[in-house]
């Protein structure tokens, strides 16, 4: 009987301490969530018209959901239980939605919503420093 009640204590311990830390960061869930999936279902329609539809392909979507909520998870509970580390989740998480959010672009332009040569401009416009097209 203790032992049930010492492990029904910890799991409703780790459960609502994890369910206080979604709670309180889930633009930052969401936002992952959705740039994952929009990136997967353009890059899947990209993929069906370029090559038919592979599901391991499709499964690695889900596959980086999970990996990036748990690594979002591990990061908010070090920036929680460490005052000088508040900044850790925007370091880390910030460049990958952006990574994310240039492939949303380019699997866009692959499937015909965005123009080839306005994908082209907004990449220019984010590599401003680079004068690589100017030269050619």
């Amino acid at each position: 009987m203790k032992i049930t009640l010492t492990l029904s204590a910890i799991f409703a311990f780790l459960g609502s301490y994890f369910l206080n830390i979604s709670a309180e960061n889930f633009e930052q869930y969401m936002a992952i969530c959705l740039v994952v999936f929009v990136d997967g279902f353009f890059g899947m329609w990209a993929g069906v018209r370029s090559e038919g539809f592979k599901t391991h392909k499709a499964l690695k979507v889900l596959r980086n959901v999970v990996f990036w909520e748990i690594l979002l998870t591990i990061i908010l509970v070090i920036e929680k239980g460490f005052t000088g580390t508040f900044w850790l989740s925007e370091t880390v998480i910030t460049p990958f939605l952006i990574f994310q959010l240039i492939s949303i672009l380019k699997n866009a332009s692959l499937v015909g919503i965005i123009k080839n040569e306005l994908l082209v401009n907004i990449l220019d416009k984010i590599d401003r420093h680079k004068d690589y097209r100017k030269q050619e």
